[in-house]
């Protein structure tokens, strides 16, 4: 399909900018949901909207301590495995038999927990990197 005359742009403006400068327009650039630097910087002469990006510092907090915790809950799920896993050998002593069935169902109810909230880490990360 070809373009139409007014959508072709043949006309080029040349802007010279220094390092600093050009650091300044990147950062500035980088906060909106532009991907070119020529289409952030046309929108703005053009005097169009930019859809600029708002990032909340405690939700970034907030999802790091998140992080921290399923690192840690993941620690703690792998123990317990290991755990119950060597238990499994000692299957011979009725106490140890009696204990690996009552806390099986504890590491699945555990293990449930843990994944509803790595998946709602997950969703909550994506939201915030406005995926």
């Amino acid at each position: 399909m070809k373009k139409k005359e007014d959508d072709v742009r043949n006309i080029m403006v040349v802007v010279r900018l220094n390092k600093k400068e050009h650091a300044t327009l990147t950062k500035c650039k980088s906060r909106t949901t532009e991907k070119k630097v020529s289409t952030y910087l046309r929108k703005v002469a053009l005097n169009e909207p930019v859809t600029v990006i708002y990032r909340n510092g405690s939700a970034d907090d907030f999802l790091k301590e998140m992080l921290e915790l399923k690192r840690e809950l993941n620690a703690i799920g792998n123990n317990f495995n290991q755990a119950v896993h060597k238990l499994h050998t000692l299957d011979r002593i009725p106490e140890f038999r009696n204990w690996i069935r009552q806390y099986e169902t504890v590491y699945q109810q555990f293990l449930a927990k843990t994944d509803q909230i790595m998946l709602q880490s997950k969703r909550i990360y994506q939201l915030w990197l406005q995926e």
